[in-house]
């Protein structure tokens, strides 16, 4: 038996779907533990590009059951049109999923809340970037003990559940002179519709995961976002709602941390973010701009420009502390491939002192002096290549250094967007967790 977690080690958008896909194919069930629909995975089969908004990335392997925990918030609308898609390419999907009964419920005038808390900055509130997809008021609601779950969803209650709830945010959006809050009746008899369909792939997945483990299957848990977005450990407040890192897993699904074997982090060879916030690497520069062009760094739901960085050292080792990482996979390896120079932030300075901490606060991130050393490039395509040996020296090199910086082994090296385009280190700790 091997129970994997594998999520973000950086600000996300770090090719976990590419991952999670990748290794599926070895796991009797993936399973998604937080976030909503503003999270897209990307992956590439052939010609077909897949964007997974909600839906676990194992989803694209034939009788992989792919879950929705409890820690996710759902978008029943966005659900079922992601469902639609996937069917389109002829993936079995409602045979495949599972959503849990205790994830909460998005609606629409979540959305209409998000857009007036981010339009607030006059009053003193920083605008965080959020996608404004209604994930942050669904948590709010979570947290505050009013929201709506799937059971009640699907409940013969619901109504009464839903008009009390309505009439609270509908209060709000009078109060901001808000005209968008919509049709509360239309909303109320969309829901009761996208719940008859949603009905037969709900299930308590906390016992279904535990059921599983008991038969000694093998899980899989997908993080979405990445940990520097968690809201604990992150670059607070601009942050997710939900825990994105490893222990999210357990809350998220109801799985105990003794049934966990292993956790992994996805890292990019290089450092994205999106939306507002500290980022101490970031390169403002042409070179920042060539990265986003090499490695498409738009945003696969939102299409937004991610912002672009060099490889950071003391995030990494943070992020290997707070999860415990027992491997790290490095994705987009050949963005890098025609770069003279490959600046790596391997320290931080703050009032011209060196810090071994992370900063708690926003100001201790932005006062952030990033200390560089230069590594030489390879000037030369790593792509299809298929052995970490055959990789040019001066790759390994980088690989190597990263490696010994961060303190935890390199147990995978991805270099290009198909699902053949990863390689796994023999021997290491990663290909020991993989069934």
């Amino acid at each position: 038996m091997s129970n994997l977690i594998v999520l973000g080690a950086q600000w996300g958008d770090e090719g976990k779907g590419k991952i999670v896909d990748l290794f599926s194919e070895r796991f009797h069930a993936v399973a998604r533990y937080q976030g909503g629909h503003n999270a897209g995975h990307t992956v590439f089969i052939g010609e077909t590009k897949f964007v997974l908004r909600l839906i676990p990335s194992g989803v694209l392997r034939p009788g992989v059951i792919a879950v929705i925990g409890n820690g996710v918030v759902v978008d029943p609308g966005a659900l079922l049109e992601e469902i639609a898609g996937l069917e389109a390419h002829g993936i079995d999907v409602r045979a495949q999923l599972k959503v849990s009964n205790r994830a909460h419920v998005i609606f629409p005038f979540h959305r209409t809340i998000e857009k007036i808390s981010e339009g607030r900055e006059a009053e003193g509130r920083v605008a965080i970037g959020t996608t404004s997809r209604g994930i942050g008021p669904c948590y709010e609601d979570k947290i505050a003990r009013r929201g709506i779950r799937i059971a009640d969803l699907i409940d013969i209650d619901f109504e009464g559940l839903y008009r009390a709830l309505a009439h609270d945010k509908k209060l709000v959006a009078e109060a901001f002179h808000i005209e968008e809050a919509g049709d509360f009746d239309q909303i109320l008899a969309d829901y009761k519709r996208f719940a008859a369909e949603i009905k037969p792939m709900v299930c308590d997945t906390s016992h279904l995961l535990n059921r599983m483990i008991r038969e000694r299957k093998n899980i899989l848990f997908e993080g979405a976002q990445g940990t520097m977005l968690d809201i604990d450990f992150g670059t607070y407040p601009f942050v997710t709602s939900s825990s994105a890192a490893a222990g999210g897993a357990c809350t998220g699904t109801g799985v105990a941390p003794t049934k966990i074997d292993g956790i992994v982090g996805v890292s990019k060879a290089y450092i994205t973010r999106v939306g507002s916030g500290p980022f101490p690497s970031e390169d403002l520069t042409e070179v920042g701009d060539r990265i986003r062009i090499a490695g498409n760094e738009f945003g696969a739901v939102t299409g937004r420009p991610r912002r672009c960085g060099w490889f950071d050292v003391p995030l990494l080792r943070y992020t290997a502390e707070v999860n415990g990482f027992d491997s790290l996979i490095i994705t987009k390896l050949d963005v890098l491939d025609e770069l003279e120079t490959i600046p790596v932030c391997v320290a931080y300075k703050v009032d011209g002192k060196f810090v071994t901490q992370m900063p708690s606060s926003t100001r201790g991130m932005e006062a952030i002096e990033p200390v560089y050393e230069n590594l030489p490039g390879w000037k030369t395509s790593t792509r299809g290549t298929t052995q970490l040996s055959a990789l040019p020296t001066r790759a390994k090199d980088y690989l190597q250094f990263l490696e010994e910086k961060t303190g935890v082994e390199i147990g995978s090296v991805s270099n290009g967007p198909e699902r053949n385009e990863t390689m796994i280190v023999p021997g290491s700790k990663l290909a020991k967790f993989l069934p």
